[in-house]
């Protein structure tokens, strides 16, 4: 989804977004509270204190016929995809994380946590060699996933450990504890860090997969999401280098729950972080600007448990009504939904000198802003806006400086073109922008056209697009689901 943030039209825009979410469908399988849900780019896995786990498709969201997966003698807590989404780990009361074959539900592994205390939180490394498992006794097991042995262990200080998050780069995970300690370690089981960040306890946190890149040092940093007994969701900030070491900062807290808040996920692009609470309601917020986006009240009980899509924009939300709620982010952008004379001022060739000014504050260009109100840049003219003119009529000497200008007017372009064509951003292939025929799936969690995925990788050095970070694979999966989304879309606008 495309949003041109600035200031005169913020608001309108997030009124719009308000009326983009709806409910699409409701699994009512389970015979207990539903504890926990997860998304692979095919399949949605849910689990409950009822002891089993469920997969179901998500292309008609029909219930896998190897479904439910019965193996556990007490409740499930938690569950997750390895990153191609072949495995499934779950673990439980009765102590074990077991590994699934996705595919056809047998139990791959059986995995103990040494103490044989009920574990509560598992989660898999971003390149699947490592598996953490935390359990209620503070304990911290990091797994080979491959050869599924214990790598190392640890504990922490005070508590249970309910919640655990990989940075997306793998070099460390955070744990939350009862006790509302965040803790950091590296890939090696040391302990990096520990603070207090919840005084009544941690319930959930989750890193978002986009880093926020420092452009004076060139260091990139990861946001973390935590939610807690307190009512609150913290963001904080991590960055972790072998030459400067590790870093957490607190940014901001979120407000909107009005009781504690018992999960919290962010969207695969980064764009939107969710949570949800005892209170019964579900909450969307903008990471960028923190404000609200949807609340949604479907839920009759606590809401336990939520979760993003990684393809396409689904949510889905778990209760103690035992019930998982599956929600769909309307494809029409805001500048869609407004009306003609409305939907006029939001492209750039009808921007003010005024809406260029606020464009060049958010692209980090505040220096220009002077030089283009001196020389009448309105929108129009930006788009024209060549390094012959960059050099000659506004004088602009730095050669980085107008490198830099001319990429960001060169995404405008395409912004604009992508506006004009009215194809859904995410259809479109982040390489070339085109609509995806064979789109795929790469290891970095985002899709591409299958033919452009595959020459970047021949010619380019092993990083993703997205993330300019290192592949941990090259496999590519085919995305079917995406696939059907787009034949759907283009029967419906092509006739």
């Amino acid at each position: 989804m495309i949003l041109f943030v600035f200031s005169a039209l913020v608001q309108d825009i997030l009124l719009q977004i308000r009326n983009m979410v709806k409910l699409i469908h409701t699994l009512a399988d389970h015979g207990d509270d539903v504890n926990c849900c997860a998304f692979s780019s095919s399949l949605l896995a849910t689990c409950s204190l009822d002891k089993t786990i469920r997969l179901y498709s998500l292309s008609d969201f029909t219930e896998l016929p190897h479904s439910p997966l019965k193996l556990h003698t007490y409740a499930v807590h938690c569950c997750c995809f390895s990153p191609s989404g072949h495995i499934l780990a779950s673990c439980s009361t009765d102590g074990t994380t077991v590994l699934w074959n996705t595919q056809n539900g047998e139990p791959l592994a059986v995995m103990e946590q040494p103490s044989g205390s009920p574990v509560r939180v598992c989660q898999f490394s971003p390149d699947s060699t490592c598996l953490v498992s935390g359990a209620a006794d503070g304990t911290v097991v990091l797994w080979n996933a491959q050869s599924y042995k214990l790598y190392r262990c640890g504990s922490v200080k005070d508590g249970s450990l309910v919640a655990c998050a990989f940075s997306p780069d793998g070099n460390l995970f955070v744990t939350g504890s009862s006790c509302g300690d965040l803790t950091v370690w590296d890939d090696k089981m040391r302990c990096l860090h520990s603070e207090k960040a919840h005084d009544l306890g941690i319930t959930c946190c989750d890193f978002s997969s986009q880093p926020v890149s420092d452009g004076e040092q060139g260091l990139q940093y990861f946001r973390l999401a935590s939610c807690g007994q307190d009512c609150q969701i913290k963001i904080w900030v991590v960055s972790f280098t072998h030459i400067l070491g590790f870093e957490l900062k607190y940014k901001s807290t979120l407000s909107g729950h009005c009781a504690p808040v018992l999960a919290c996920a962010f969207s695969h692009n980064g764009q939107m972080l969710v949570s949800g609470s005892v209170d019964k309601s579900v909450i969307v917020y903008d990471t960028n600007t923190e404000n609200i986006l949807h609340t949604l009240t479907q839920h009759t009980r606590y809401v336990t448990t939520c979760a993003f899509a990684p393809n396409i924009l689904l949510l889905a939300t778990g209760s103690m009504d035992k019930t998982v709620n599956i929600w769909q982010f309307d494809l029409e952008t805001p500048c869609q939904a407004r009306s003609a004379e409305d939907e006029a001022k939001q492209f750039p060739e009808d921007w003010s000198e005024d809406d260029v000014s606020v464009w060049l504050c958010a692209q980090g260009l505040n220096d220009l802003v002077g030089i283009f109100k001196m020389n009448n840049i309105d929108g129009r003219e930006l788009l024209n806006l060549t390094k012959e003119s960059l050099a000659d009529d506004l004088k602009i000497e730095s050669l980085g400086l107008r490198s830099k200008v001319l990429r960001k007017i060169e995404e405008l372009r395409t912004e604009v073109k992508t506006l004009s064509s009215g194809i859904p951003d995410e259809f479109l292939c982040p390489i070339t922008r085109e609509l995806m025929k064979d789109p795929v799936i790469a290891s970095d969690g985002y899709s591409y056209e299958k033919e452009a995925m595959e020459n970047w990788i021949s010619k380019k050095k092993r990083t993703s697009p997205m993330t300019n970070l290192v592949l941990p694979s090259v496999v590519l999966t085919p995305n079917r689901t995406l696939k059907m989304a787009i034949s759907r879309w283009l029967e419906t606008h092509q006739k």
